[in-house]
């Protein structure tokens, strides 16, 4: 794992700065403490940066930027290639030369030299972000992993085109502004995070996960979108034809098992000291216990609990499960003081606001984690959103069958509209009812249920706090709309097109498929890569930690994409098929407890001390009478949390990740 950045020079006679390529480097320096490398062309017209974590093939020789024998090719790398070494020998065999013993960053060199850029993606297996240079043809790609695993970050400013890991490598660079995206605001205060390419920086973008981009020297940008999660790329409906019920159920289930022991084996690939973040549930108690039967040391494992709220804390279940497969077993306890202490760090290794609270339990499991010598962790993302594992996936579900079908189908579409404003009269006097207002809304408006598996404000709540928006096209806004980066339907102040943008496109190529198979998809291109996915790089990365993500293996993902609903729920049962799949690897009273959740206490900290400071930083800072907050329903917002009326807890910390972000980067 590791940090790339690179400078292309567009228009204009200036020539590439080397001292701002080490800048953007420096920046990144947690992402890579092992090394550091820069790289310019003859010509200056052209730079790369990479900083160095060092995980497989430690030498020297697998130093970064990396060319190939005649130096007409060179990348930088960040990520991990799971099937490097069945690579490296195919490309051996075709008569590719290999200078290292076993980087797989060679393997990129040589593949792209081979295959060209669509070939090479095909046959990967991990989670990179990589930026590589043709000299010959002074052409430029970039590409991202699968399922957004890794990030990458891009602007286009005044004859210079940057991109980096992260978006403060990006800020180094003189030709660079500190302004706020309006439209990226608006709509993370939905989905906690802004939609890709978006970002909360006005003209600096993320390249959005399974996409390449090639830019030439002239700047002129094109993008391609390489995979996705649909159904259709398993080949499973050959092997299904003619079995009964229960023989498809026994298909699904050792499908599962399989897949995921090999996703697991595959990511303990490491020259260096591993473990496991495990919190006695199912997800991370897989993880050890088929690390287990990949390694005869003991698997390093390691648990975050609360100091003051006991009842989020799965101490005794993790516990249990490191006693059973005999690990080495590390905890950590946290307590307000010390959430306090961090969130000035937490601020920054972010970039831009993630406004999830699990980043601080996350923080000290990682930092325990990195303290013990241990350099790369696997984590147990990917696998609620693929499985149905949340209770308000089944909540949503209800919703669509028993609520949105029947209120569309037999209620008369001015029936609805007198319903919804008569609703949203209620939850004018009766704030609490908001939610089943917006519900009822969103159903007479034809908009779908589920947008999102994190909502913090839905339309009619952000019209009460932010009454006049307007429409503020993001700088460079045109260009990437013609690259095929952005879509023109998301640049309006209306979250539901961000999600609509999905499904729409989804339902065109895979009509009639069932409302989970719809919603996961949809996961996948927002939630799981730029919140779920940037919180855990993000986080273990400023330890210097590396974070593997088996459940998110895209042979796994394919084929969980070719289940269906009924196959994932049983009887009422959520993530039924992946607890039939680990029978026998774990034990019963461990899948079959009461799901708990990776949590923080965040509503009881926002309601104590905490709470009165993050409540000075939302009310003094001047976004709010920036963007047009009405600040008199802020304050009823934390308010009405600080004071037991109703739980805003997720709204406020929405609101105190933006303007901390705020005073941060762009009050300086």
């Amino acid at each position: 794992m590791c940090g790339i950045a690179g400078i292309l020079r567009t228009a204009g006679e200036q020539l590439v700065d080397r001292s701002v390529l080490v800048a953007m480097n420096q920046s990144m320096a947690h992402r890579g403490p092992d090394g550091d490398g820069i790289w310019l062309s003859p010509d200056q017209q052209f730079g790369l940066g990479h900083r160095r974590l060092s995980i497989i093939d430690l030498s020297d020789d697998a130093a970064q930027p990396m060319a190939n024998q005649d130096g007409s090719i060179i990348v930088t790398f960040n990520g991990e290639i799971y099937n490097h070494a069945a690579l490296r020998l195919e490309l051996q065999a075709a008569g590719y030369q290999f200078a290292t013993d076993h980087s797989d960053t060679e393997v990129l060199v040589h593949g792209f030299q081979a295959w060209g850029i669509d070939g090479l993606l095909s046959r990967l297996e991990g989670m990179f972000a990589f930026a590589i240079w043709e000299d010959k043809t002074k052409k430029l790609t970039i590409a991202r992993d699968r399922v957004g695993i890794k990030p990458v970050y891009f602007t286009k400013r005044d004859g210079w085109f940057l991109f980096a890991s992260e978006i403060k490598g990006l800020l180094c660079h003189p030709a660079v502004p500190r302004r706020v995206g309006k439209l990226a605001l608006y709509h993370y205060l939905t989905y906690l995070t802004t939609p890709a390419p978006l970002t909360m920086f006005d003209g600096i973008y993320k390249l959005p996960a399974s996409t390449y981009m090639e830019i030439d020297q002239a700047g002129r940008i094109i993008s391609e979108r390489y995979w996705d999660a649909v159904p259709g790329k398993s080949d499973v409906d050959g092997e299904l034809s003619g079995l009964n019920g229960a023989a498809q159920e026994d298909f699904f289930i050792e499908g599962v098992r399989n897949r995921l022991s090999d996703a697991v084996e595959k990511r303990m690939m490491s020259d260096v000291p591993y473990g496991a973040f495990l919190s006695g549930g199912i997800d991370s108690s897989v993880n050890v216990a088929l690390m287990d039967r990949f390694t005869d040391e003991p698997v390093n494992t390691f648990t975050v609990g609360f100091k003051d709220h006991e009842h989020l804390n799965e101490l005794d279940y993790a516990t249990k499960v490191a006693t059973l497969f005999k690990t080495n077993h590390h905890e950590v306890l946290v307590g307000e003081d010390d959430m306090v202490g961090y969130l000035d760090d937490l601020i920054h290794y972010q970039d831009e606001p993630l406004a999830d609270w699990v980043c601080i339990p996350l923080h000290f499991v990682s930092k325990l984690a990195a303290e013990a010598g241990v350099k790369v962790i696997q984590v147990g993302e990917g696998s609620d959103e693929q499985f149905c594992g949340y209770n308000s996936y089944m909540m949503y579900l209800k919703l669509h069958q028993h609520c949105y079908g029947p209120f569309q189908k037999f209620l008369p579409k001015p029936l609805q509209r007198v319903a919804a404003g008569a609703a949203q009269g209620i939850a004018r006097l009766k704030p609490s009812f908001g939610l089943y207002a917006d519900a009822v809304e969103r159903a007479a408006e034809n908009k779908e249920a589920f947008w999102s598996g994190a909502i913090a404000f839905w339309e009619s709540q952000k019209k009460d706090i932010l009454p006049a928006m307007g429409t503020e096209l993001p700088h460079g806004a045109e260009e990437m709309i013609e690259a095929g980066l952005l879509s023109a339907d998301i640049l309006v102040p209306d979250s539901f097109t961000v999600a609509n943008d999905t499904l729409t496109k989804f339902d065109r190529v895979h009509p009639g498929r069932d409302q989970l198979t719809r919603m996961i998809h949809n996961e996948f291109r927002l939630r799981l890569p730029e919140l779920l996915l940037m919180r855990v790089d993000k986080i273990t990365m400023a330890e210097s930690l590396e974070a593997r993500v088996p459940f998110l293996d895209h042979v796994l993902a394919e084929f969980t994409m070719d289940m269906p609903q009924s196959t994932k729920i049983n009887n009422g049962v959520a993530k039924y098929i992946l607890k039939k799949s680990v029978e026998g690897i774990i034990p019963d009273d461990v899948i079959y407890r009461k799901k708990m959740g990776f949590n923080a206490p965040m509503a009881e900290w926002l309601r104590g001390d905490f709470g009165g400071k993050a409540e000075i930083g939302i009310m003094n800072s001047p976004l709010l009478d920036q963007i047009g907050f009405d600040r008199e329903q802020v304050a009823g917002l934390i308010s009405d949390h600080r004071q037991g009326r109703r739980d805003t807890s997720l709204m406020v910390w929405v609101l105190y990740n933006l303007t901390a972000w705020h005073s941060h980067w762009i009050e300086v």
